[in-house]
């Protein structure tokens, strides 16, 4: 099976300009970067609950803790939330109407009550991929491209393993897309 593409700086740019003039901008922006900025699956990322993300002061926290039940191969993990993302979540939950901690973060347009299932936010995610007409990009583009982007910035692939929750080094190294940029720099080393 053919992997999904990492995406460049100017392909992510473009395809948060075009959820931009769409319905529910805030919220697939969130939704994208959630997947850029920190690397969750799709299925985690379908999953997430306001409280899982909201403190109890209303902030948005550092981290997000992942119980076995909504992780791929069932290892509980913890996923870190940067600065970037912090802020974007913010302004998105400013916008939720209802703050209820067991509430998904992520609402259906048809019912805000019920979150996406994995399967149609893999399938919301494709359709925003091709309405910004970039091709080969999946639900799982924002991973990849994530793990990628550590990778150039000459982050350890243990660290990688760790972020992406693998329990294998080459897993987290077959995420790695190799690149002019990783391979410029590999050269500047010699």
């Amino acid at each position: 099976m053919k992997q999904a593409k990492t995406l460049s700086k100017q392909e992510v740019r473009r395809v948060l300009d075009y959820v931009a003039t769409r319905k529910h901008a805030l919220r697939n922006r969130a939704m994208i970067l959630t997947t850029f900025l920190c690397g969750v699956r799709v299925g985690e990322l379908a999953q997430l609950r306001v409280g899982d993300v909201v403190g109890a002061d209303g902030t948005i926290k550092t981290e997000v803790h992942l119980d076995k039940e909504r992780t791929k191969h069932q290892h509980a993990r913890t996923v870190f939330i940067n600065e970037r993302l912090r802020k974007e979540l913010a302004t998105y939950v400013a916008t939720l109407t209802v703050r209820s901690p067991q509430q998904p973060l992520f609402g259906t347009q048809k019912n805000r009550e019920r979150g996406f299932t994995p399967n149609t936010a893999a399938q919301h995610f494709l359709t925003m991929y091709r309405g910004a007409g970039i091709d080969g990009a999946s639900s799982h583009s924002g991973r990849r491209t994530f793990i990628t982007s550590l990778a150039n910035k000459g982050v350890g692939v243990r660290v990688l393993m760790s972020l992406a929750g693998h329990q294998s080094m080459s897993t987290t190294q077959s995420y790695i897309d190799v690149n002019a940029e990783l391979m410029r720099k590999a050269v500047e080393l010699a």
